[in-house]
């Protein structure tokens, strides 16, 4: 099955790129989610044009993850949790817990998002990667600290 790509999709193509995709994946997946339209006649002529106005939606959808890039580099959180011997945590620090304190902080990111390997389950300073979006990431910084008794 040939498909015209609306957006850029991991491992396949980026937007406006005619790729030839298996059937299942094209109509269970990329069609419904708007990530793809099918290659007919009549799409095949429009694709010159729609490139022209992807192109734009992408480079806007770029330049606004970019601002959130930025404004993630330059933030730092703190979570404040309880510790038992050794300052091991009760229980831990994951990207959920990340993504709930961005929201707070006023930057909406999907947890998802997020490439936290495992857990933070350790006092420190840590950094993780963050996907934002149009292939753009991001280095986030965050304090684990010992909640004041």
């Amino acid at each position: 099955m040939e498909v015209i790509l609306t957006q850029d999709v991991d491992h396949l193509g980026t937007a406006g790129e005619l790729v030839s995709v298996k059937a299942g994946y094209g109509r269970n997946y990329l069609l419904p989610q708007g990530l793809a339209v099918l290659a007919t006649s009549r799409n095949k002529n429009r694709l010159e044009h729609e490139r022209a106005v992807i192109a734009g939606r992408v480079e806007k959808q770029r330049a606004q993850a970019a601002g959130i890039a930025e404004r993630l580099n330059g933030m730092t959180l703190q979570f404040q949790r309880k510790i038992g011997e050794d300052e091991k945590l009760f229980g831990s620090v994951t990207s959920r817990d990340i993504a709930e304190q961005l929201e707070v902080a006023g930057v909406k990111v999907d947890h998802r998002k997020i490439e936290l390997a495992e857990p933070v389950k350790a006092l420190g300073k840590y950094e993780v990667p963050v996907k934002v979006g149009a292939g753009v990431k991001a280095e986030l910084k965050f304090w684990v600290v010992a909640e004041d008794t």
